[in-house]
């Protein structure tokens, strides 16, 4: 013990003395992009982004979008968001920046797929006692984060959250409340009396 003391000054900066957990959730985004012919899609060009739909693993959490900007005209966009919709996806508007050019005449489907983890989890680096720092353990907040990484459906909701629906309109704003207000007590019909006669 006598050991210990004066060297817990000295180490007094490689622990949390806070209540802030220094574990946070990281989100990381993959996109993968494919370039088909903008004026349509044939049943063989239709079954290869099909196929490279299923290679992908495309799913719930995904974000599909088009890259039109060289396109010209857009009539494969209808038959790629049939497909998508296939797999009970939605076309997002708004293709992120990928890397190198749409040749010309050509559709960029961009398929972004965000993940959220929490490195250097768990952390049992450092022993829980004795702490002569009052400092949280160096695995505090993994379990709580760990867990909000792994349930958020959209991992960018992490990043810079999402509008409410609505947010903006006051009639659903106050729709709630309004239901509230005009909603007659349930004890307002009396209790409801029970027999006790009957039973099993």
């Amino acid at each position: 013990m006598a050991l210990a003391m004066p060297l817990a000054p000295a180490l007094a900066d490689r622990f949390n003395r806070t209540v802030d957990s220094i574990h946070q959730p990281v989100v990381s985004r993959s996109d993968y992009v494919l370039d088909v012919p903008a004026s349509g899609l044939t049943s063989a060009q239709a079954d290869k982004v099909d196929q490279w739909f299923r290679a992908i693993d495309l799913g719930y959490g995904d974000r599909v979008s088009l890259d039109a900007s060289q396109a010209g005209s857009s009539g494969a966009a209808a038959d790629i968001a049939t497909i998508v919709g296939g797999y009970g996806l939605l076309m997002s508007r708004g293709a992120p920046a990928t890397e190198g050019a749409v040749p010309a005449g050509y559709l960029r489907i961009v398929v972004s797929r965000s993940t959220a983890s929490v490195p250097g989890c768990p952390d049992y680096s450092q022993p829980s006692q004795p702490n002569f720092t009052a400092s949280t353990s160096s695995n505090y907040g993994c379990a709580t984060n760990s867990a909000l990484a792994a349930m958020i459906a959209n991992p960018e909701d992490l990043v810079r959250g999402a509008e409410a629906p609505g947010a903006d309109n006051a009639e659903i704003a106050t729709r709630s409340i309004r239901a509230w207000r005009t909603t007659e007590p349930t004890s307002k019909q009396g209790l409801k009396r029970e027999s006790t006669k009957g039973g099993n």
